[in-house]
């Protein structure tokens, strides 16, 4: 838990009150002492509690055991000497949160058994006392036996759902590397031995150009031939990589914006997107991205994807209506860096403003698509010819 206050996680404000409630039941029976040195004695045990409490919140490791157990001697005193079990919740509370099993079942132990003997033992000679607020008891002795198992299953369960996450990720940044392993696999395989012969046979045609341009020109014609059979296993390379459709990505995003409770509106032709696969792959993460920080970080309520696509550019932009980012976070936070990367790979470029919320702009140039490609060697070929 980020607070130690926070019985409730999701309800901050509930634990608050729970938690006054807690601390003042104690006095229903320090006051109803005939004594004023019973009184003030009660009143200093229980400061000292509150103490132990605090210390036992903010440490770590061994010393979170030693503050415990003087938690649990004070405990002990306040239901023999002064009739009343209240403290042992908070004790139950400090406990549920001990990370180690065996830590957390030795201690579990020792105050579940010494609350229920203390309070037993305290009926027979302060019966009266504890008679009057008997439900309220009862209701303590459930606490002290059922809150450590649920918190300390909570944190259990949260911490294995870290860890998940966390392999997630790694699993994705496996399967990234594998991919891009097998990819440049794959291009060295059906590139680098076409590509240097074009290179060889270019320096050839070169020096043929002069004293024998017949063979000079059957040079040229290997190599458009070359450059063919290379365009076409690339071709088939590229058709088959696994990529990301611009349109499926926009399904998810408003799935997830409709599962955070934003509302989402689209403004844009996705039939009129004309790009490579690589580059609408590219352009499928990057939105990707942007949503997932606007989901986590902006608090927003509404979010707005709008894209255009002309002859020069794409883009894309991403606007919400949440909290902004700091200066800090425009520079180095939220996954920006591996956009950046993303995108100069393709040559491609963001800008993020904080005004009003936060807006992502990207900007990806057209890039010629390989049937341009064909076209413009034909025509360099022919001329040749």
């Amino acid at each position: 838990m980020k607070k130690w206050y926070m019985i409730i996680p999701s309800s901050p404000w509930l634990s608050i009150y729970l938690l006054i409630i807690f601390c003042l039941l104690p006095f229903f029976s320090i006051f109803k002492q005939a004594e004023l040195f019973d009184i003030m004695m009660a009143g200093t045990l229980v400061v000292i509690y509150f103490i132990f409490n605090r210390c036992t919140a903010m440490s770590h490791g061994g010393r979170i055991y030693m503050w415990i157990s003087f938690e649990m001697v004070v405990s002990l005193i306040m239901i023999i000497f002064f009739g009343y079990v209240y403290l042992a919740i908070f004790t139950a509370f400090s406990i549920g949160m001990i990370r180690r099993p065996v830590g957390f079942y030795i201690m579990y132990g020792l105050h579940v058994g010494f609350t229920v003997i203390a309070t037993g033992v305290t009926f027979f000679f302060k019966w009266d006392v504890l008679l009057s607020q008997l439900p309220f008891i009862i209701f303590t002795i459930v606490g002290v036996v059922l809150m450590p198992f649920t918190l300390y299953t909570k944190n259990r369960r949260e911490k294995l759902e870290g860890q998940l996450e966390t392999a997630k990720d790694r699993i994705a940044e496996l399967i990234v590397f594998e991919e891009r392993q097998r990819i440049a696999r794959d291009l060295h395989d059906t590139l680098g031995q076409k590509l240097s012969m074009i290179g060889l046979k270019s320096d050839l045609a070169a020096r043929l150009i002069e004293r024998d341009k017949d063979q000079a020109l059957v040079e040229i014609k290997e190599i458009r031939q070359t450059a063919s059979i290379a365009l076409k296993e690339v071709r088939e390379l590229v058709a088959n990589m696994r990529t990301t459709r611009f349109e499926d990505e926009l399904m998810r995003v408003a799935q997830i914006l409709d599962a955070a409770e934003m509302d989402f509106t689209f403004e844009g032709d996705v039939e009129t997107l004309q790009v490579p696969p690589l580059v609408e792959n590219v352009l499928s993460m990057c939105l990707k991205e942007a949503i997932t920080n606007v989901v986590k970080h902006s608090n927003a309520t509404k979010c707005k994807v709008a894209f255009h696509q002309n002859f020069k550019e794409v883009y894309l932009l991403v606007h919400d209506n949440g909290n902004g980012l700091s200066t800090k976070q425009m520079r180095t936070g939220n996954g920006l860096k591996g956009m950046q990367e993303r995108l100069e790979f393709i040559n491609g470029s963001f800008k993020l403003e904080s005004k009003d919320g936060t807006s992502l702009t990207i900007t990806i140039p057209v890039a010629l698509t390989h049937q341009h490609v064909t076209e413009k060697m034909d025509k360099i070929y022919k001329k040749g010819e």
